[in-house]
């Protein structure tokens, strides 16, 4: 599942638009659209997504054979 679809569920619980969450953040509207669209976040505005919805982001790599996460 990528971002924008976790952004859009996370939208659907907390009772919130994408504008209103791209004027929490203070995007400009057809910007932010762009980047659901094409699911181009980098890691610090998905931190940033994440304090304006009210959650934690934690973005980690698991080793897949072991289960340690870096």
């Amino acid at each position: 599942m990528g971002m924008s679809l976790k952004i859009r569920k996370i939208l659907l619980e907390r009772n919130m638009t994408i504008k209103e969450l791209s004027d929490k953040l203070e995007y400009n509207g057809t910007n932010f659209y762009g980047r659901l669209r094409t699911d181009n976040f980098r890691e610090k505005e998905l931190h940033n997504i994440a304090d304006a919805l009210n959650c934690d982001y934690d973005g980690v790599f698991t080793f897949r054979d072991t289960g340690k996460q870096i």
